[in-house]
């Protein structure tokens, strides 16, 4: 069975849809060709109806993350929204997906790997847009609680003055506001152990808290081209007041830098609702972190 042709009504639909929405200059921003390639490796089942576009269900993925809508909500928005549709491509007159159909496109995502790939097209895209150089990779962990605390692929944590946590660990390399490199763990897997993962290419001087101390978060920075720039906890010294200073001023530029990250995660969690994991399991948790950052 083909896929659904959608959009035919388009030049009326255009005529009638009244002021530009924001969605709009999305669209622009984004070269959707290789991504909608990298999309059709998605079959069309062999009996029923049509499918629906891979890309339009991928678009409709990140209308439900900047919006943070359920399926069931965003359904009804991609229904009810003008500006919805022209994002996904449907003209005034047609139907949209049912919830059903984002339930079985996320499962397809995560079967083949598919999260990742979009994850890294559409940064690299957004890497060749930006305008400012390179100079650095910021480095740092947050923890997400799990869907449900029964979800057997998660796990607990407890910070010292914070209640514990059931969930997973987002590990993230990023520079400026672009992150480029994503690693997902259960919540009690240590951030230096993990680190590595979510390294870059040619990272340059990575900045990162003294949980990342150690031969092999270091190692791992500087077999990639980079240079370590790790928070310390100590030195050694003869003269208390020297070492003291020596530790303040190795730090301090240190926190400056590398504290830039937690506005990324500060955006995911109360912009993008990502307090919490929406479904279970390892792999779903690495798409939702995944769709965020693209998002």
């Amino acid at each position: 069975m083909g896929r659904r042709c959608i959009g035919q009504e388009k030049f009326g639909f255009v005529l009638e849809r009244g002021k530009p929405s924001s969605l709009d200059a999305l669209v622009e921003l984004i070269d959707w060709a290789p991504i909608d390639g990298a999309l059709g490796m998605i079959s069309s089942a062999a009996k029923g109806e049509p499918a629906w576009p891979p890309l339009s269900l991928f678009r409709a993925m990140l209308l439900s993350v900047w919006y943070d809508l359920s399926d069931v909500k965003l359904a009804e928005a991609l229904d009810d929204r003008a500006s919805f549709r022209r994002f996904c491509g449907f003209s005034v007159s047609e139907p949209t997906p049912e919830r059903t159909a984002f339930v079985g496109f996320r499962r397809t995502l995560v079967a083949h790997g598919l999260d990742k790939v979009l994850f890294e097209q559409i940064t690299d895209q957004l890497k060749a847009q930006a305008i400012q150089v390179k100079t650095g990779t910021l480095v740092d962990a947050t923890i997400i609680a799990s869907a449900s605390e029964i979800d057997g692929e998660g796990y607990w944590v407890k910070h010292k003055g914070r209640p514990a946590v059931h969930g997973f660990k987002a590990h993230v390399g990023a520079d400026a506001d672009i992150v480029e490199e994503i690693a997902v763990s259960p919540a009690n897997v240590n951030d230096g152990k993990a680190g590595p993962d979510a390294l870059p290419d040619n990272p340059g001087e990575v900045y990162a808290d003294s949980a990342y101390r150690g031969s092999h978060f270091g190692d791992a920075v500087r077999a990639k081209g980079g240079t370590p720039r790790v928070i310390a906890t100590a030195m050694w010294g003869r003269d208390e007041a020297e070492t003291l200073a020596r530790l303040d001023a190795w730090n301090q530029p240190i926190h400056r830098i590398r504290g830039r990250i937690e506005t990324i995660f500060g955006t995911w969690k109360r912009s993008y609702g990502l307090r919490r994991m929406r479904w279970r399991g390892l792999a779903k948790a690495a798409m939702q972190i995944r769709l965020t950052a693209i998002a």
